[in-house]
């Protein structure tokens, strides 16, 4: 009986065993499967995801204008180098959206301001560009005290005329701070008899770019083996420059009310001491905050002015009711442009009357030649709006972009 027991112990547990064996390939088998099945259904997800990516993800290389100058100045574009370092640039600030926004946002408010000064000091208009890239028009202060929308430092600061002291430092001032940076702009024309030159010398310093001439025996900043931030520096004005007079051929679609405005302001005349800025700011009915804001040059809480000299304080002309954004502006699709509206090479609109956009959903038998007489444009201007090959045939429902100008 003993014998018959332990045998059939024995033969249980070989059978357990080969259970348990069983099990165990069929648990490797499973999991395998599952192995390859997910590796593969995750290849074919990601090609899927690849080629949806391929599909509607697209970056463009920038077309670089065949004609460039700065201030009626011409760039040899065609040398190599200096095609290179416009294409630079241009992408740089094409593709950094975020701040070149901002940049023709804020360029709307400050530029009116900028401009007549440089008029008047006789220096070309394309010096407001440089206010852009040394500031970004912010009241930024560098790690070498340089400050202000231009950028100077103390004692070219003083050398021009700007008052800088605890309490009062006219590099904050911009009306001031332009009249300053034209004053240096006139004295570098008259030294290098260009205009390149003189606002490259703007970075790099009168000295340190008339010593660069001598040592390479050159005359043309395009030919100049430079530091890496001057080398760019001109490029860096050229491209904003081209990005913000034509914003729609880089992409960037802004609307009247997306620029921010100039802000109505009344002038004070201040002959006296101010013992307390925030006292004074209450009494003229704006806050502390706003008196800080539209006279960032002052610098401290209070202004003593024993000499009796007199300072002009701008206040927002509603108070602290500073401008209704919205109630300011009809119609959300309406642009101007000072000069014009850029869309293509071949093709520009001149914005001596406002121009609206119209999406235009086309509908049924409608062709190119009636959208077009319907708006009262080309149908190669349609084509070129809307990027349609020249040989095209419209799509019931297809959407087209047609800039309509008003009278």
């Amino acid at each position: 009986m003993i014998k018959k027991y332990l045998y059939l112990t024995l033969l249980k547990i070989k059978q357990t065993k080969k259970y348990v064996i069983s099990f165990v390939l069929v648990l490797i088998a499973v999991s395998a499967l599952k192995f390859f099945t997910d590796t593969f259904l995750d290849r074919i997800a990601d090609r899927k995801y690849e080629d949806y990516f391929n599909s509607n993800y697209k970056v463009f290389s920038i077309q670089i204008p065949k004609d460039i100058n700065f201030a009626e100045e011409s760039t040899p574009i065609k040398d190599f180098s200096v095609r290179e370092s416009m294409e630079r640039e241009l992408v740089v600030n094409t593709y950094w959206q975020s701040q070149t926004l901002l940049l023709y946002k804020r360029a709307n408010r400050w530029f009116p301001i900028i401009e007549p000064i440089l008029k008047q000091y006789k220096i070309p208009d394309d010096f407001k560009y440089i206010a852009l890239i040394e500031s970004q028009l912010t009241n930024v202060v560098s790690p070498r005290g340089a400050t202000g929308f231009w950028q100077i430092v103390e004692s070219t600061g003083k050398e021009y005329g700007l008052e800088i002291t605890e309490e009062v430092d006219e590099r904050y001032n911009i009306a001031k701070s332009t009249e300053a940076a034209c004053k240096y702009f006139k004295e570098a024309y008259k030294q290098f008899n260009n205009w390149t030159l003189a606002a490259a010398s703007y970075n790099i310093g009168k000295t340190g770019l008339q010593l660069q001439l001598n040592r390479q025996r050159e005359s043309s900043y395009y030919n100049l083996l430079l530091n890496d931030e001057t080398a760019r520096y001109i490029y860096r004005v050229l491209a904003i420059k081209e990005i913000i007079s034509r914003p729609k051929i880089y992409g960037f679609i802004l609307r009247k009310k997306d620029l921010y405005p100039p802000i109505p302001t009344k002038k004070i005349i201040i002959d006296t001491t101010i013992h307390n800025l925030v006292n004074f700011s209450i009494d003229q009915g704006v806050s502390y905050k706003y008196l800080k804001l539209f006279n960032p040059w002052l610098r401290a809480g209070s202004l003593n002015n024993d000499q009796r000299k007199k300072y002009i304080i701008e206040l927002p002309k509603n108070g602290d009711k500073i401008y209704d954004f919205e109630g300011n502006y009809d119609g959300s699709d309406i642009l101007t442009k000072t000069d014009s509206v850029n869309l293509d090479v071949s093709t520009k609109i001149h914005a001596d009357s406002l121009i609206r956009i119209v999406k235009h959903i086309v509908k049924e038998t409608e062709t190119l030649e009636s959208i077009a007489k319907l708006y009262n444009v080309t149908i190669v201007e349609i084509k070129t709006w809307n990027k349609l090959p020249e040989k095209t045939d419209l799509k019931l429902t297809k959407e087209l972009i047609i800039f309509v100008k008003h009278k």
